[in-house]
């Protein structure tokens, strides 16, 4: 389908919430507003490092065993040790500081970061989605577009040279879902290598315990950690940031001590000369070490996937005013220590601990370890919660831990999961350097996703030239290339275990995408002809009856073929039918005033409408009990609309598809189309509470007494007295409010999707085998959509694609 099947849709005078120019103006604003609100700022930066930065400032536990161990070995001396340092220091300037905080926090999507935030971009500003159900009037949501809307004739033929190919579009997506796969996998292999570097310290320490006991401690402490997500993001962030500011004021601390106490010529480690001379004394072995320096950097990408739960303008302060100076000066520290203590090098952190603090610092570095696995988790579930919202990801449990910061969520499903992975990992190789081969690999690979799709964003979305962002692509994917190609040969070495976990995870996303995309391209093909609808007439063939029946399907326009189903199977239906679809369209968040489109389906007398409920890939679908009421306002309002204003209305038109409009809540309320009036109501069964049939009547006591009455909102509806209404209008609303008060029915089909039998042997196992699974082992779409079970009816359909 494309966009300009969508040309019923004309926008609404009133109706419609902000427009572009208000965005811009919004957005103009943005850092005016953030010093304005300098205090509420700085209290997303002090939540931030309990949430973002835990990963990225327990580096200093392991880095420098890792890049000596191997091969570099044999090198194990001052001028070695300085050109690490430097390294160190250039990889945070230009990775962290430079690439992220400057640049890639700037790339968000109306404050979303992440790989599936970028995507989002390019698929508002380029038809690069694979799945056809983009809309003209999504084009017109408040949060949609923003910059500059006019292209160079460069950028203008590359974009239609990838809109033409679908291949390309479809390697676009396999890439995002690989970014998105290894930021996954690092939410397995975080935890385990932060936790058992931090325990470590009790082998340092002297004590009796052995191997195993230590891994039974660090398995005790990770279940713990996974057990606490389901308070939220927002209480783990107050209760972890103080712990994460000591640890980092204990590192600056001990960094600064041992810089001025051990070696203080290891300032002249900053000047790029040492790497140089690091590289021409250590060759090929010193590329190899790379795979350890990047370690350094590992949570970086959380700065810009968990960018929802804070700010760009307080995630900045926090990382270049106290995060990065601290690291530096404790990686100072430790090359300073280690330039007078080369044994050391293997237990480098704990070794270069003043005695004094041994016990105290260890402690915090464990609380540190625990905090430090937060960030990622915390990333994972946006990453996961922005797949599911755009097609790619089975249906899951997601929970909104903050009633004021939207993008706090919590995913049951895949907590448990992460944490079986991550006891699996932290049991099967309870090796440091092992799982940090791995660690790097997954991360170093995510980055270098990142730079691709920020180089896209910034020809596209920006509207800068491609030789700027073939710059800037060149620029960081040497620099990124050269840590990836080193963290590649330590595949057989652990590294393998994030390959596997990502492909893994890409697989099941790109499945499920590719059999949700057939099934629409099958309802898309099947859709029941207009004509034949109009041949039936008003009555359909059958027999109306009150009541409203709420057929859901995926399809935004047309009517799908579960509707044949029934004209064709049953004898009788409701005397109102609503199409509602409800879809996710590519932006963070849709407001509630541009929630509902609604149009009409064939002429007046079929009482025949559509709805369209559109979310943003962050809105959170919650059981809103508000959903029937809102609905039936909203159709009232577009059929006075429709009366008054002559666009919508088409008599003549050939497809009696109607017009579509956007209607805004405050429309409503605003509205005297229908008076509301509210009552308590201790019934649990709309529908069959209205009913005169005696055996529904006698269901419905049965079920009352397994299921005490709950105390809700009833809602009842009310034609004004007008006398210049329209008989037709007053008519229509009549029988709108009374299909509302003899119930409301939800009408869902259950779909079995099986391959072709002409397909090929691996559609046949993607889809009979890999998709078929996925569907029987993720929530239902009635759970997902927050249908009651009391009022669906599902009807099943085997879908051939």
């Amino acid at each position: 389908m494309d966009r300009n099947e969508d040309s019923n849709y004309l926008p609404t005078p009133g109706a419609v919430g902000l427009g572009q120019e208000s965005i811009r103006d919004k957005r103009k604003l943005t850092s005016k507003f953030c010093l304005e609100n300098l205090p509420s700022t700085l209290m997303l930066a002090y939540q931030s490092f309990g949430v973002v930065y835990g990963d990225l400032s327990t580096s200093p536990l392991y880095v420098y065993r890792s890049i000596f161990v191997g091969k570099l070995q044999n090198h194990q001396n001052p001028d070695a040790i300085f050109g690490a340092f430097s390294l160190i220091f250039w990889t945070l300037t230009l990775i962290p500081l430079l690439k992220y905080v400057f640049m890639l926090l700037s790339a968000d999507d109306n404050g979303e970061g992440g790989t599936f935030a970028l995507y989002s971009l390019l698929c508002r500003h380029a038809k690069f989605s694979l799945l056809p159900n983009q809309q003209a009037a999504d084009e017109e949501l408040s949060a949609y577009k923003y910059g500059p809307s006019v292209q160079s004739s460069t950028s203008l033929a590359l974009k239609r040279f990838l809109e033409k190919h679908k291949n390309y579009r479809t390697l676009l997506l396999l890439v995002v879902l690989l970014g998105a796969g290894m930021v996954i996998g690092d939410g397995v292999i975080t935890p385990a290598i932060s936790v058992l570097s931090s325990i470590s310290g009790l082998e340092a320490a002297g004590t009796n315990l052995t191997k195993g006991e230590v891994l039974l401690i660090s398995c005790i402490i990770l279940v713990g950690l996974f057990a606490l997500q389901h308070v939220g993001t927002q209480k783990v962030g107050f209760l972890f940031a103080p712990i994460v500011i000591l640890w980092l004021i204990s590192i600056f601390s001990i960094g600064l001590y041992n810089t001025i106490h051990w070696n203080p010529k290891i300032l002249l480690a900053l000047s790029p000369y040492y790497i140089i001379k690091f590289f021409s004394q250590t060759g090929k072995d010193g590329w190899i070490a790379l795979g350890g320096v990047l370690l350094s950097i590992t949570g970086t990408e959380a700065m810009f996937a968990d960018l929802g739960h804070f700010s760009a303008f307080s995630i900045r302060i926090a990382f270049a005013f106290v995060v990065y100076p601290c690291l530096v000066v404790q990686y100072m520290g430790q090359a300073a220590f280690l330039s007078k203590n080369i044994p050391s090098i293997p237990n480098s952190f704990y070794d270069s601990i003043p005695g004094c603090l041994f016990w105290p610092v260890l402690i915090i570095s464990t609380l540190a370890a625990i905090v430090a696995s937060q960030a990622i988790i915390s990333a994972t579930f946006s990453i996961v919660k922005q797949c599911h919202a755009l097609g790619c990801f089975p249906r899951v449990k997601v929970v909104h831990t903050s009633k004021h910061i939207r993008g706090q969520i919590y995913i049951p499903e895949i907590n448990w999961i992460l944490m079986i992975l991550t006891l699996a990992i932290a049991v099967g190789f309870h090796d440091i350097t092992t799982i940090g081969n791995a660690y790097g690999l997954a991360c170093m690979s995510v980055m270098f996703i990142t730079t691709f799709l920020m180089a896209l964003v910034m020809v596209f979305v920006w509207q800068r030239s491609i030789v700027l962002a073939a710059v800037f692509l060149l620029f960081f994917w040497s620099i990124e290339g050269a840590y990836l190609s080193a963290a590649y040969t330590k595949v057989p070495q652990g590294g393998w275990v994030s390959l596997v976990l990502s492909f893994i995870f890409m697989f099941i996303m790109f499945v499920w995408h590719y059999g949700t995309r057939k099934k629409y391209n099958f309802d898309l093909y099947n859709k029941v002809p207009m004509k034949w609808i109009l041949g039936l007439g008003p009555s359909l063939g059958i027999v109306r009856v009150p009541g409203i029946g709420l057929v859901y399907s995926e399809l935004a326009t047309g009517v799908p073929a579960i509707f044949s189903h029934f004209v064709t199977n049953l004898p009788a239906f409701h005397n109102v039918l609503v199409f509602v679809c409800v879809k996710s369209v590519p932006v963070p968040y849709v407001s509630p005033e541009e929630r509902f489109l609604i149009g009409r389906i064939g002429p007046r007398p079929y009482r025949m409408y559509r709805c369209i409920v559109r979310y943003g890939y962050k809105d959170l679908r919650k059981d809103d009990e508000n959903f029937e009421n809102l609905l039936i306002q909203s159709i009232a309002e577009f059929i006075q609309m429709e009366a008054v204003e002559p666009q919508f209305s088409s008599p003549d038109a050939a497809s009696y598809d109607g017009r579509m409009a956007v209607i805004s809540s405050r429309t409503i309320q605003s509205s005297s189309t229908l008076i509301v009036s509210e009552a308590e109501d201790f019934g649990s069964i709309n529908s069959i509470q209205s009913s005169k049939s005696l055996t529904l009547q006698s269901l419905r006591s049965a079920y009352s007494d397994e299921n005490p009455p709950i105390r809700r909102r009833q809602v009842r509806f009310q034609l004004p007295y007008n006398p210049g209404m329209d008989p037709a209008v007053r008519e229509e609303l009549s029988d709108l409010i009374q299909a509302k008060e003899a119930g409301v029915a939800y009408i869902l089909g259950h779909s079995y999707v099986k391959a072709r039998r002409s397909s090929s042997f691996l559609k046949k196992f993607v889809i009979d085998i890999g998709y078929s699974f996925l569907r029987k082992n993720c929530r239902g779409p009635s759970v997902a959509l927050h249908i009651p079970h009391i009022s669906l009816i599902e009807v099943g359909m085997i879908y051939h694609v």
